[in-house]
């Protein structure tokens, strides 16, 4: 495979300058390329064994470490759980695992793991899954139930201030704000895209029980992911409660197809667009929704509009500084909180009911196998990666 060709067919059409920023930061880690090649990731899983066996079940699609994170709901409480689905679809179990099983190996040398404490990592996620899979009751995570390193991100988000956080993204001009467009969080939106987002945001207002909360002060081109990077998504500042401390931040971001699209055997459904293939999985398999999540359109292309996570509502795993047990513990959760999700999402248009995953989950005698599939898909992640990183230094990646 010509991974040049490759990555850069699949990203034509983005956002020249945020596509630049995307490369950028794929050459400097492996862990962040890949989490910027998911679709380099399936074009290379072997689909034998497990990875074809597993039951069906709503997927993430490109889960790895970055991709669970607090959130606030639309009950307004503080959650933690999987937060990204712009890659979900149907397909087998043992996907979402072995995606994440791989992100633990490919990222231990940045996350200050050694390889052996890495591989025990890995076992703990998939030992957890199993139990909580064969147990077969959803539960969920929030600040009264979370413990150790979810928990303190759980209590910190809590305890965050509305101003505090509006400052750390905008800037006052008297009682009005606006977003910080400073290249690191936000870029500033042309007026042709302030002005398509604004009469999108005004039509969507009509349709709401209160027009004047989503008021459109701001407009900013938004930095956040890797994968989606150069994806057309803004920033959007509304009235909210009242300015200058109740206004709100909303993500409006494009809905393109799953990575995953071409690559599994499953049948899908048929969705009336991209962004209702996210939502709607992303409402089957969350506890409880994040806030303002909607499937829109804006022009004619499909957008999913929800509320503004930060990407530092995330867990920071460093094996330097924190105990090997808590991290331990962190990763057992997201193996709880995967198989939460797809029993919460059982028996829905074709994936597989809650009596065949429970038994999937107590089999367990798939996990060896899944771990050994990890070790060759981070094998092969960073041979791709160092493949990448010459491209990059010869020139072929340049924007």
């Amino acid at each position: 495979m010509d991974i040049v060709k490759e990555i850069s067919r699949y990203n034509a059409g983005r956002d020249p300058e945020r596509l630049q920023l995307k490369y950028q930061r794929m050459r400097a880690d492996p862990f962040v390329f890949l989490r910027g090649a998911c679709h380099l990731f399936y074009a290379r899983l072997p689909v034998q064994g497990v990875l074809q066996s597993a039951p069906p079940v709503w997927c993430c699609g490109d889960l790895h470490l970055e991709n669970f994170g607090s959130y606030k709901g639309d009950n307004r409480l503080a959650y933690f759980d999987l937060n990204d689905f712009d890659e979900a679809m149907l397909a087998p179990a043992s996907w979402d695992l072995v995606r994440l099983s791989t992100s633990l190996l490919v990222g231990a040398a940045s996350l200050g793991l050694k390889p052996d404490a890495a591989d025990e990592l890995c076992q703990a996620f998939l030992a957890s899954y199993a139990r909580a899979l064969a147990a077969g009751k959803a539960y969920w995570l929030e600040p009264r139930t979370a413990q150790g390193l979810v928990g303190q991100l759980l209590d910190g988000l809590k305890d965050r201030q509305r101003p505090a956080f509006l400052d750390g993204r905008t800037q006052l001009k008297g009682r009005q704000r606006r977003l910080r467009t400073d290249g690191r969080k936000a870029l500033p939106a042309s007026e042709e895209q302030r002005a398509q987002v604004t009469a999108f945001m005004d039509g969507f207002a009509q349709t709401q029980t209160n027009p004047g909360f989503f008021r459109v002060l701001d407009v900013a081109r938004r930095i956040a992911g890797t994968g989606s990077l150069g994806v057309d998504r803004y920033a959007v500042l509304v009235e909210g409660k009242g300015s200058p401390d109740g206004n709100y931040l909303l993500d409006l971001k494009q809905a393109l197809p799953s990575s995953l699209a071409g690559r599994v055997a499953t049948r899908q459904p048929a969705w009336a667009s991209e962004a209702e293939r996210v939502v709607a999985v992303q409402r089957r398999v969350q506890a409880v929704s994040m806030a303002f999540l909607h499937a829109v359109q804006m022009e004619g292309r499909p957008y999913v509009l929800r509320g503004l996570q930060p990407s530092e509502d995330r867990i920071t795993l460093d094996g330097a500084r924190q105990r090997h047990a808590d991290i331990r513990d962190a990763i057992a959760t997201m193996g709880q909180l995967v198989a939460w999700g797809q029993l919460r999402s059982a028996g829905r248009q074709g994936s597989a009911i809650a009596d065949e995953l429970m038994a999937f989950g107590a089999d367990g005698a798939w996990q060896a196998e899944l771990q050994a599939a990890a070790r060759q898909m981070a094998q092969q992640t960073l041979a791709d990666a160092a493949g990448f990183n010459q491209a990059w230094d010869d020139g072929a990646f340049r924007v």
